[in-house]
């Protein structure tokens, strides 16, 4: 635990700093041809089969519940079994969550982008309320979803370099978030921007205590 709450303010600065920043500034223009070339709005419309919606709607109760989920079980089966690594993943993945939940809704706060409607209407895909809070935390850009769900999976394929199958479930199982909220509660844009900047702060938080792994 004390390793998580040391490297905890590190690695939130950490995900800015450098390079990294580079990151964040190609979400951001990601998502601006995305919205202004109007695919956000036709992947929208070709994307409203109520089926489709019906069978990846898991995700969203998926990607709420495992970042709470994980990191208890990876530390109770630490515990109870008494493996470091096993406790290390469970503070890992954990911080990459709170991190991850951290950063997304920062920019919420800031960019205040109206969701998608569940029906078909007016086109909302250009709807941004710059400023602070005029749109919340809990809806906008980029999806919390995405970006905590990769920057878990990074997390965890950056701290099990031989058990690579592992660190691509973890991936499968981002990709299967980040589109899950693109076909109901998010614009793809959304998902692209939150995938990108989670995987920033997966690989930061998957460095940092891999350095303690090797160690």
């Amino acid at each position: 635990m004390k390793q998580f709450l040391v490297t905890a303010p590190r690695n939130l600065i950490g995900c800015f700093k450098g390079r990294r920043i580079i990151w964040h500034i190609i979400a951001i223009l990601l998502t601006f041809i995305l919205v202004t070339s109007g695919f956000d709005w036709r992947y929208f419309l070709a994307t409203r089969n109520p089926a489709l919606r019906s069978w990846m709607f898991s995700a969203v109760g998926l990607g709420a519940l495992l970042p709470l989920a994980l990191p208890l079980f990876l530390l109770t089966v630490g515990f109870i079994i008494e493996n470091a690594r096993t406790i290390l993943a469970g503070w890992a993945v954990g911080q990459a969550a709170l991190l991850g939940s951290l950063v997304s809704s920062a920019y919420k706060a800031v960019t205040g982008r109206a969701h998608p409607s569940h029906s078909v209407g007016t086109d909302l895909s250009h709807v941004f309320h710059f400023g602070f809070l005029r749109g919340g935390v809990f809806w906008g850009w980029p999806s919390s979803h995405a970006t905590i769900a990769f920057a878990m999976a990074v997390t965890v394929f950056t701290l099990c370099p031989k058990q690579r199958w592992l660190g691509f479930v973890a991936i499968l199982y981002a990709f299967y978030v980040g589109m899950g909220v693109s076909l109901t509660i998010h614009w793809f844009s959304d998902f692209v921007a939150g995938a990108i900047i989670g995987s920033v702060i997966g690989a930061v938080v998957g460095k940092s205590f891999g350095e303690n792994v090797e160690h």
